[in-house]
């Protein structure tokens, strides 16, 4: 089912609509949730993280009337944001969290907050989709050429060329911002 499909049929029957938005994409967020919090959460952590994170999706589009761009995204930004969210509950926690993670989830919170006006963030998305996706993915949530490739129905040389197409884009809108 298609992003535009699972969209109308939330605003059509939001509980089914819910029902196959978590069947399609649950293997992503848990995805998202294990690479984020893999090494400080335990497995029942992480799955409650994941369920909250459907939950705060359904909230989110019964305020909004589901009028997200694409479900996908949607669901990878507050993924992101409640990962960031239990990471930090956790270190309140914990004292013993290696000095990587926290700097891991620095930058990564700081790339992705829109709030910044992030002039990275704002490069990325102006790749336009599957290319600002595959960025995401690849360089935020580490996911593998292959693994980006199998989601998104491409072949993983495919994505490896849209990387480098991208990388060169990219360094281009920055040139362009450092000069402005």
């Amino acid at each position: 089912m298609t992003d535009r499909e699972l969209l109308e049929l939330l605003r059509k029957d939001p509980d089914n609509g819910l029902k196959s938005v978590v069947l399609q994409y649950s293997a992503y967020v848990m995805k998202i949730a294990y690479i984020k919090l893999g090494s400080i959460c335990t497995a029942e952590d992480i799955e409650e993280a994941v369920s909250d994170i459907f939950l705060k999706f359904f909230n989110a589009g019964v305020k909004s009337g589901f009028a997200f761009e694409s479900v996908r995204s949607s669901l990878s930004l507050i993924a992101g944001r409640h990962c960031v969210d239990v990471f930090r509950s956790r270190v309140k926690k914990e004292n013993d969290i290696p000095l990587d993670e926290v700097i891991e989830f620095v930058a990564y919170e700081s790339i992705l907050k829109e709030d910044t006006g992030s002039t990275l963030a704002r490069a990325i998305k102006s790749l336009g989709e599957p290319d600002s996706s595959i960025f995401m993915r690849k360089y935020f949530f580490g996911q593998k050429s292959k693994d980006i490739a199998t989601d998104l129905g491409l072949k993983p040389n495919t994505v490896d060329k849209k990387i480098s197409r991208g990388l060169k884009k990219l360094k281009e809108i920055l040139m362009k911002e450092g000069e402005e």
